[in-house]
């Protein structure tokens, strides 16, 4: 691992996100970027500023982008934020919003 970035407690559920970042898993890192852009989900402006995020901290240690790419992302599952709605006959039905934890790392391209 050369570089990491972490972005904790996104507003968005974890099965939406790793419907993008399986695209993106193992890519260099400017093939990625032209994938997520090219990409039609709400998650991928999300993605993007981590993996650019994760792109200048591998430039703070000298390295370039074309000597990048994904070696490991992951969404995991944060905590749920749990409201209530109102529903029929006086009753509360409950709503689970659910956040996630995503963690890129970024590694050096062997030949």
């Amino acid at each position: 691992m050369i570089a990491k970035s972490k972005s904790r407690y996104m507003r968005v559920s974890p099965i939406k996100v790793r419907q993008v970042i399986d695209l993106i898993r193992g890519k260099k890192v400017n093939a990625s970027l032209a994938i997520l852009t090219h990409v039609n989900k709400g998650s991928t402006s999300m993605i993007t500023k981590v993996l650019d995020s994760a792109i200048s901290n591998a430039k703070q240690k000298g390295l370039s982008e074309d000597q990048l790419f994904i070696s490991k992302i992951h969404a995991d599952q944060g905590p749920s934020w749990k409201r209530y709605r109102s529903a029929a006959f006086g009753r509360a039905m409950g709503i689970v919003k659910k956040t996630t934890h995503l963690t890129i790392e970024l590694d050096l391209i062997t030949k």
